[in-house]
Formats: C-alpha cells, structure tokens, sequence
C-alpha cells in the first residue's frame, strides 16, 4: 500500500506564506531600512470604498508611503490634514477629555440616556473608570485594550478608554486602529466615540464629512466585535457619539450617528480584497518601491500592480494625480466616473465610445452602442436646428 499523503501535502489545499515570510517580502517592497506606514481607519475605510484597486491594496498593506511615493513620481498630492487643522483637533479632543472626560461622558449619557443600556445610572462626575493602556508596540497595546475591555465589563461600571488599540485582519495582514475613545457601559455596551474639528450649527454638520467619520467609525466598529465576541455579556453598539464644536465656539456637542450601513458595506468590501501575499507574489522578482530609486524604475513597479482609478481617489489617496494622469494618456472612461463607467458596459475607453457613438465601430445591438448612437443623433438634431450665432440673443 503506497504512504498516505498527509492533508497539508494535497494539491487541493490552499498554501499560505509563513508570517515571517511575507514580512520579509513586504519589507522589501518598502525599501531597506523603511519603517512602515500603519493602516488608520481613514485609509482603510477609504481601501473599503475601492475595494478592485490591488495597488492601493498592496501599498497600504506594506506601509508604504504613498506620499512620499506619489513626489518621486512626479504627481505629489496635496491629499492630507494642514497641521493648523491638525493642532486644533488635537486641542479640541483636549478639551472635550479633560477632567476624566467628564464633559464627553456628560454628552454621551444626555444623547444615549440609558438606552443604549437599560438600567445604567448617569456617570458621576470624576468617577468614570479611565484605564492606562500603554503597552509596547501596537500588539502590545491592542492586548492591553482587549484586557481592558474585558475587566470594564466584568466590574460593570462606566469605563471610558482613551484612544484604544485595536487589530482587525486586512486581506490577510494585520491592521492597528486607534479610535478616538470607546466607552463602556455598566451593563457590557460598548460605544465608539469620534470627536471631529468640523463644527455642528444648530445640531447639523456638514452631510459630507458626517459620512466619511461614520464609515471611518464603522472600522472601528467591526474591529471592537472581533473583541466583544470573545467578552461574556459584551455587545457593541452600531450608534457611535460624533462630538464636534458647536457653532463657531470651541465648546463640544454630540450626535448619535448609525453606522449599520457603513458597517456592512465596510466588513462586505473588505473581505472582497485580494489577500497581500497574493498581490506581492504575482510582482516580478526585485520590484520595489523604495522613493530613493529612479523614477522610471518606480514607475514600472507602481504600473506592475493593477489599479482602478476613480475621480472619487482624488479625496482619499496620495496617488490619486498620477493614476489619473495615466488613465487619461489611455483615454480610460474610468476618469468619467464609476456611475459613466457603468453605464458604458464593454466600451472601456473614450476612443471606443466616440466610435460607437458616430456610428464606425460597436454591436448595434449592445443597449449601450444603442443609447450612444441615439444620443448622438438627438445632438446633431438639436444642432442642426440651433439658430446661427447673429440669431442668438441675450
């Protein structure tokens, strides 16, 4: 009887790169002695609305700097937080934590109530629980944190933890966050809190930047359950406390904000990533992006890894100048738009809808080559009747 093939042997099993393996590949790819840029919640939430570009999936998933990056390729991006903004969010987190973080567990007990627990007694001021959760590196502090959560819920009194370490796997590698605050509850409900510089007039911030803190709380969020599910009697609210200055002063105010839809589109987005040691392996041997060699070189490594470029990018990734600059030499209808995009199904550059729509090229029969040709019948019907410019009035 021939020797029985152990499971692990089989063609069928899918083999994975030791941890110290890909740490060394990543390495390579940032370039000799470059530490490594960690993932924040911002970048991953923005990773999780682009979830078919692998470049920016490779790049962040190595630490690499995309902005640094960006400039040796000639396309610097002017993407990122001035350091005005910068101190005065610092600043103004200061403020709404002072003092034990009266104020902010005041804000959160006035908009959550006991709702969020039934039973749970208003928190008295300088009485909330506020553990130290310093630790070494970010595995050690994500321990701590998980520790720290853990005793909160079983003491059962108000705990607020003041920028938290959290882990959450991203395609594969492993992602720290660190949220704002999170706060526990007497009864095991564990809240996030964001605190934003952007001001709230008369209870309303601007839609936009509302968004873009709830899908950036929603990571958050799915990195708290990997915790809470291992935590008796721990549950994770999907609401999180957005506090903002109110009006045009320096003094704090609150909003409950669901993040149920963030949350699942985010965990949705994130599991469709291609893991890292698959975009790492299929790279020619030798590529890196270390910004100290030549720009044609970092060129090719950066063109090696496929993108999907959406004007959208320009508001979220350092790289943003140089894919767009590269789908316009291609004339790729992707610079239109992902709803354009969308709408023009096979016909995947400007050049090819031109000639569909003039007629010289395309499948009659494609509802896109339809709506173009209509279209472009509809235009020379409303320019053939348009009045000569001497007609024209004001």
């Amino acid at each position: 009887m021939p020797p029985r093939v152990p499971p692990q042997a089989t063609a069928l099993t899918p083999t994975r790169v030791p941890a110290t393996a890909l740490r060394q590949r990543l390495a390579e790819l940032r370039g000799p002695s470059v530490a490594p840029l960690p993932l924040d919640a911002r970048a991953l939430a923005a990773l999780a609305a682009n979830p078919g570009c692998k470049r920016r999936a490779l790049l962040d998933g190595a630490g690499v700097n995309k902005a640094a990056l960006a400039t040796a390729l000639g396309s610097p991006s002017g993407f990122g937080q001035s350091q005005f903004a910068f101190m005065r969010g610092n600043a103004f987190e200061a403020r709404v934590k002072a003092d034990g973080g009266t104020e902010l567990m005041r804000l959160l007990y006035e908009r959550m109530g006991a709702g969020a627990g039934p039973g749970c007694e208003p928190p008295v001021a300088g009485e909330t629980h506020v553990p130290d959760l310093a630790a070494a590196g970010p595995e050690g502090r994500a321990a701590r944190t998980a520790l720290a959560l853990r005793e909160a819920t079983a003491a059962g009194v108000w705990t607020l933890l003041d920028h938290p370490m959290l882990a959450l796997e991203v395609a594969g590698s492993p992602a720290y966050l660190e949220p704002d605050a999170v706060v526990v509850h007497p009864d095991g409900h564990w809240t996030v809190v964001e605190i934003k510089s952007f001001p709230m007039i008369d209870d309303s911030a601007d839609a936009a930047k509302v968004g873009a803190a709830a899908r950036q709380a929603a990571v958050y969020v799915l990195a708290l359950e990997r915790v809470a599910a291992k935590v008796a009697g721990a549950r994770v609210g999907h609401s999180v406390l957005l506090v903002c200055p109110k009006d045009f002063s320096n003094l704090p105010a609150a909003s409950v904000v669901d993040v149920r839809k963030q949350r699942s589109v985010t965990r949705r987005q994130l599991e469709r990533l291609t893991r890292i040691e698959d975009l790492a392996a299929a790279l020619p041997e030798g590529t890196t992006f270390d910004v100290d060699r030549p720009a044609e070189e970092l060129a090719a490594a950066v063109e090696a890894v496929e993108a999907a470029y959406a004007p959208e990018c320009l508001a979220a990734c350092e790289l943003a100048f140089h894919c767009r600059a590269k789908a316009r030499a291609v004339g790729a209808v992707e610079a239109l738009g992902r709803s354009v995009r969308g709408e023009l199904g096979g016909l995947t550059t400007i050049g090819e809808v031109l000639a569909a729509a003039e007629g010289t090229a395309g499948d009659p029969a494609d509802p896109a080559v339809a709506a173009l040709r209509r279209a472009a019948a509809l235009r020379a019907e409303a320019l053939a009747g348009a009045p000569t410019g001497a007609e024209v009035r004001c």
